[in-house]
C-alpha cells in the first residue's frame, strides 16, 4: 500500500503520467466535463470531498508550475480564492520559485478543460471553485 498522502488510485496514475505542461484540473460539483476527457469523480455528497482537501492531495504528488482559473472565480468567492491562492504562495515559498498563475473567463476555462489529461471532481459546491494545475519538473 502507498504511504504517501495521495492514495487515489486514478489520480495517482495521471500525476505519474504527466509531463511539463500537462494538465489535470480539479472541479467542484457542477462543472461540465467534456466526455473526451477522463473524468475522476470523487463526490460523494455536499462539500465531500472539498475543493482544498482535493488540491492538497494532488499537490502533495505534483510539481505545479501554474495554474488557470476562471475569473469569476476571485469575484463570485472570494474567500476561497483566497485560500487557494495563499496555499499556492505556500507551495512556491517551499519550492523557491513561483507558481504562475492565470486568469481566463469561466466559458474558455470550461473549454480548456478539454486538454486535460484528467477532470477530478469533488463534491465542492462553492461557486466557480475550478483550477487547472500545470506540472513543473523536479529539476
Amino acid at each position: 500500500m502507498k504511504k504517501a498522502k495521495l492514495i487515489n488510485s486514478g489520480i495517482s496514475y495521471i500525476v505519474s503520467t504527466m509531463g511539463h505542461g500537462d494538465g489535470i484540473t480539479v472541479c467542484d460539483a457542477g462543472l461540465p466535463i467534456p466526455g473526451s476527457t477522463q473524468r475522476i469523480d470523487l463526490a460523494v455528497t455536499r462539500g465531500i470531498p472539498s475543493f482544498m482537501e482535493t488540491v492538497k492531495a494532488i499537490a502533495s504528488e505534483l510539481e505545479i508550475e501554474g495554474v488557470e482559473m476562471a475569473e469569476e472565480f476571485k469575484e463570485k468567492s472570494p474567500e476561497l480564492h483566497r485560500e487557494l491562492l495563499v496555499f499556492l504562495e505556500t507551495i512556491a515559498d517551499e519550492r523557491g520559485k513561483p507558481v504562475l498563475i492565470s486568469y481566463i473567463p469561466h466559458e474558455e476555462f470550461k473549454a480548456n478543460t478539454e486538454k486535460s489529461l484528467a477532470v477530478v471532481r469533488t463534491g465542492e459546491c462553492t461557486p466557480f471553485a475550478n483550477v487547472t494545475l500545470k506540472s513543473g519538473v523536479v529539476f
